[in-house]
């Protein structure tokens, strides 16, 4: 998925997982005993047949005792001054979606800024989400629908929203039309990534196991 045309840098997740693993010294089968997930669904992760959701993300961080970005984190040079074109920043798919880095990773200020892509059905899943600082949201396409402290927010095209992000919040596109949205998080504390937060659990009846290249999922 590209809405730009353009072919951006994708991580390769299964990489990852296995330089994390072997670096720890933990075997696939004790991964799989330790996360809940089948043996063969990591190895299939591991050599790129098949895509991982962000709860599966989720577990395999957990099991392993490291963020959720250190699946497609490389700790880059902080800079004052931060050009990114459009088809060099990374991203990140997940079920229904696309989460886009667009630049705040090497940024020297505490500003993180994020281009959102979901297809209909797309979430960040059943639990909501809680990290420092504040959050701005500009919906550029479609409808995006953001639960915040329990009260929810329709944001059509051109609508934002802002609000401290110490309040839970979780966000869907509830629409039939893929949504397309700018998050931008800052004044967080020092030591966090709140991009990271954003990756989180997808909703049960995402999270379907798929055996095949095309498909992309690990069962839950």
């Amino acid at each position: 998925m590209d809405i730009l045309g353009k072919e951006a840098n994708s991580i390769d997740v299964g990489v990852q997982l296995r330089n994390l693993r072997e670096e720890r010294g933990i075997s696939m089968r004790m991964l799989a005993k330790m996360s809940g997930l089948s043996a063969n669904a990591l190895s299939m992760i591991e050599r790129g047949l098949t895509s991982p959701s962000v709860s599966t993300l989720n577990k395999l961080a957990a099991a392993m005792e490291v963020p959720i970005t250190a699946f497609f984190h490389q700790e880059p040079m902080r800079q004052k001054v931060v050009y990114r074109k459009g088809s060099e920043r990374p991203r990140v798919p997940f079920m229904r979606g696309l989460w886009e880095s667009l630049g705040g990773e090497e940024f020297a200020g505490k500003v993180e800024a994020y281009q959102l892509t979901l297809e209909a059905g797309g979430s960040s899943g059943n639990h909501s989400l809680v990290h420092t600082g504040h959050e701005f949201v500009y919906c550029l396409r479609g409808q995006l629908e953001y639960e915040v402290d329990r009260e929810r927010y329709l944001l059509d095209s051109g609508d934002c929203l802002l609000f401290y992000a110490h309040l839970r919040h979780r966000w869907r596109n509830s629409g039939k039309t893929v949504v397309n949205a700018i998050i931008i998080i800052s004044d967080f504390d020092e030591l966090e990534h709140p991009g990271a937060y954003h990756l989180h659990s997808l909703d049960d009846v995402e999270t379907k196991e798929v055996v095949d290249k095309g498909g992309t999922e690990t069962g839950d």
